[in-house]
């Protein structure tokens, strides 16, 4: 592996565990910008204020895994610190640059396209997510247990989406003893829902089957539980909505009808953050691994 600068560039507690785990890399130098309120020091990173980072020697960079909002805002929950990502700042890249981020903007897409950085939103990537479904599936059932005054053993849980996540999550709520069925939208699906032993609904209708449903949980990053399906839900049923913000339900609608909603985004970081954070590092190693092989190629 050839010798990498990395630098860190704000993020949540998921980060104190990818900077550890980095650190026991020799060939990689860390610079973090945005951590100037942790109290904990890290062996061998060098901390700089994000205005006195020279990104001309940089050869990647880690953002949050929220990327950066909208006009460039970095989050920085360690820091006071104003860090806005720019295309000025970008250009001033001097070789291809991998730019870590958990998701991708069209702000941050934008700014990077003439540069040489390039960004890898790396919850789009299959080991990533899949590992991350483990830490959000237990976290649903923290949520469960916390906002319900009944075992999820023998509740009723409808799970709406059959990807990475929704697949971990019903696996783990059946596991419980919880009488689970699958939404989803392709046959194949369908059936290996059934071949898992589960109930499987064709996703258009499910308005159909969720008055008998005590915990409906959505993975759909799209508006697929709204005013019909929400209707029919009991007045004691809970909705945990586990797709990235603004999630997949009619919040509002909920509200009226006195449905308890809650948008879970981002539990890996909250209820297993250091797990979260070697996933992270696991991949972001792998991949420079695989780019200095190639260089050295």
């Amino acid at each position: 592996m050839s010798e990498y600068t990395v630098a860190i560039i704000g993020g949540d507690a998921r980060y104190i565990e990818l900077i550890r785990q980095l650190q026991y890399i020799p060939q990689i130098n860390i610079v973090i910008s945005g951590f100037n309120k942790l109290e904990q020091g890290f062996i061998g990173a060098q901390h700089v204020d994000f205005s006195d980072l020279n990104i001309e020697h940089i050869d990647a960079i880690v953002l949050p895994i929220t990327g950066t909002k909208q006009k460039g805002q970095v989050e920085t929950i360690f820091s006071d610190e104003t860090i806005i990502l720019t295309e000025k700042w970008f250009k001033r890249l001097k070789k291809p640059t991998p730019v870590f981020t958990g998701i991708t903007n069209h702000y941050l897409t934008s700014i990077t396209t003439n540069t040489y950085a390039q960004v890898i939103p790396l919850l789009d990537r299959d080991d990533v997510a899949i590992f991350n479904s483990i830490p959000t599936a237990e976290g649903t059932i923290l949520m469960a247990m916390k906002h319900t005054d009944y075992t999820i053993h023998s509740s009723r849980v409808i799970v709406v989406g059959f990807g990475r996540v929704g697949h971990t999550v019903a696996n783990k709520f059946a596991a419980l003893g919880a009488h689970v069925s699958v939404a989803a939208s392709r046959i194949k699906d369908l059936a290996r829902i059934i071949e898992m032993g589960l109930n499987a609904i064709p996703i258009e209708q499910l308005y159909q089957y969720t008055n008998e449903c005590d915990i409906l949980i959505n993975t759909v990053p799209a508006r697929v539980i709204n005013e019909k399906v929400i209707q029919h839900l009991p007045s004691h049923a809970l909705i945990f909505d586990l797709a990235s913000k603004p999630g997949g339900t009619d919040f509002k609608f909920a509200k009226q009808r006195g449905i308890k909603a809650i948008l879970s985004e981002s539990l890996p970081g909250i209820v297993a953050p250091k797990t979260a954070g070697k996933i992270l590092a696991d991949v972001i190693i792998q991949i420079l691994q695989e780019r200095g092989s190639t260089n050295e190629s």
